[in-house]
């Protein structure tokens, strides 16, 4: 896609927030920083807004998008929320955390936010500039991750810019974001149950997964990085970008001490600096199924999946 605007880089302090703020309410595209992943942020009730989102990322129509809510108060605007739904919102918002919850008649959403589908994912981002902007404007976000569909999910303003300069109308640069993948994403059912759609920070036990294309982030082949990946790798190949744990060094580590934490933030800056590598295969090193490791697998996974 060839550039159609000048993408603005923005600071991330009040002057900077309230440009973002006047942009969204014009119908623009800003990427902003939240505590997973930047996320590509446009008015989640203009029709016309939320289409340039799935034109700049080249979004298939029948992936859903989450809308990030400033209160619990304004998320029951837009969706019924059942006393489980209302629990997890309360012990995790603001967080990583989002529901797919049913979406309430007449709630005042564009069409191509929930792709058809009677629900709706929202979540509550704990990051101050999100926050602060959420606070600025009247309607609730719609906001991806910011960056080409399928390709590496974006942790810096720089990642953004990697893929999306020329295609949106601004980035807030509010530096890395501190979890590093995107937030766990649960389905609260109207029978009452739970039930995963893609794990992420918030570990809410063995519950049931979900294999159906209900939020973001399912699609098999995700997070890809335009070159074979290689995983649970101990033996690297002269032609691998190393990515390493612990005791498996690398070209790129995600923690010499074996910290799942500190893996998960930096997954996306090593996937991005293989990519950018001219090393042809991308060989990662292996990673504990457990804690915030599942996400990181997950993730892992669908970038070593063949396209789809």
């Amino acid at each position: 896609m060839s550039r159609k605007y000048a993408t603005e880089t923005l600071r991330a302090d009040a002057e900077g927030i309230a440009r973002a703020a006047a942009i969204l309410r014009a119908g623009g595209l800003v990427a902003v920083p939240t505590e997973t992943v930047y996320g590509l942020a446009a008015r989640a009730d203009s029709d016309v807004a939320v289409a340039r989102i799935y034109e700049a990322k080249g979004r298939p129509s029948f992936n859903p998008l989450i809308v990030h809510v400033r209160s619990l108060d304004q998320a029951r605007v837009l969706a019924e929320l059942s006393p489980q739904a209302a629990k997890l919102a309360e012990e995790h918002w603001p967080g990583p955390l989002t529901l797919v919850l049913k979406r309430r008649t007449g709630a005042g959403l564009a069409g191509a936010v929930t792709a058809g589908l009677d629900t709706v994912a929202l979540r509550m981002p704990d990051h101050p500039v999100m926050r602060a902007l959420l606070e600025m404007v009247d309607f609730p976000l719609a906001a991806p991750s910011a960056n080409r569909s399928g390709f590496i999910s974006p942790t810096t303003a720089a990642h953004v810019l990697t893929s999306l300069d020329g295609l949106i109308d601004a980035v807030i640069d509010g530096g890395a974001c501190v979890a590093g993948v995107e937030s766990t994403i649960v389905a609260v059912r109207t029978d009452g149950s739970i039930e995963v759609l893609r794990p992420g920070p918030i570990d809410l036990g063995q519950l049931s997964r979900s294999t159906s294309i209900e939020a973001p982030g399912q699609l098999a082949s995700h997070y890809a990085p335009g070159k074979p990946v290689r995983l649970n790798v101990t033996e690297v190949a002269p032609d691998d970008f190393s990515i390493g744990f612990g005791a498996y060094g690398g070209d790129c580590t995600l923690s010499e001490t074996g910290d799942l934490a500190e893996a998960a933030a930096r997954l996306y800056a090593c996937l991005h600096e293989g990519a950018r590598s001219p090393k042809r295969c991308i060989a990662v090193a292996p990673i504990p199924e457990i804690g915030m490791g599942v996400a990181i697998n997950d993730r892992l996974r669908r970038a070593a999946a063949p396209p789809d």
